[in-house]
């Protein structure tokens, strides 16, 4: 059906997204994505210069629309435990790239998305989530690295199941991924305040996660005092990998 609504841009990176989702990065033709999205190919070299072009405009284009209901599931009905609220996070990933293998390939393509506005919103609603915890005094890594560590275990988990056949995929590797990567970034739940096998490192990470709101520092101060942390953290690390 060929779309007759929206801007000529709206409606060919609709076609390639479809076209996309259809039959991978092969299917995306100029003549295929024209006759989808209702105009001359022509119109296609204008808006986007080539076939990468236009890749890297459906990868912005979906990435945009993925970021902006995950940072409504942010911000509406976050549930109260940040473990929880990472978790709900950490699902909503791994179901859309699942269930769209296609674009979660061509999203995945690490030159694509380093300079993507929009991956970089996906990062940031991330490290909210992560910063949620440490301000809870859960985390025994910085909030970077958990950031880091969370995304890289999406992405693998993610390339991991849709490698598979799609009778053959089973979600439970992401849930078995998931765990190992808490176990990695959170101190034990059952643990008491400052009995972690890190205290000085995981009370400096959740005091780290506060200093921004403290006013009773002046603004160098503030400063000052998060580099002091940082160093705490960044040494409590390379103690802990020697």
């Amino acid at each position: 059906m060929t779309p007759t609504t929206g801007t000529s841009r709206d409606r060919i990176l609709t076609a390639a997204a479809a076209l996309l989702d259809e039959g991978g990065q092969a299917a995306i033709t100029t003549r295929g994505v024209a006759e989808r999205a209702g105009v001359q190919a022509p119109t296609i070299y204008r808006l986007f210069g080539d076939k990468e072009g236009l890749l890297d405009a459906i990868a912005e284009h979906v990435m945009a629309a993925f970021a902006a209901e995950k940072a409504a599931a942010v911000t509406a009905d976050a549930p109260a435990d940040p473990i929880e609220d990472l978790r709900r996070g950490w699902d909503m990933t791994i179901g859309f790239g699942v269930s769209n293998p296609a674009l979660f390939a061509l999203l995945a393509d690490p030159t694509r998305g380093r300079d993507s506005p929009a991956a970089q919103e996906g990062i940031r609603l991330l490290a909210q989530r992560v910063h949620r915890v440490a301000l809870a005094g859960r985390l025994r890594v910085g909030e970077g690295e958990a950031v880091e560590i969370i995304h890289a275990a999406g992405t693998g988990a993610i390339s991991t199941i849709i490698a598979r056949s799609e009778g053959n995929r089973d979600l439970r590797l992401a849930d078995a991924m998931f765990a190992a990567t808490l176990d990695q970034i959170l101190t034990r739940a059952d643990e008491p305040a400052g009995v972690t096998s890190d205290p000085d490192r995981s009370h400096a990470i959740a005091l780290r996660a506060r200093v921004e709101n403290v006013t009773a520092l002046s603004p160098g101060e503030r400063a000052l005092f998060a580099e002091w942390l940082d160093r705490i953290i960044g040494a409590e690390a390379s103690q802990r990998t020697c």
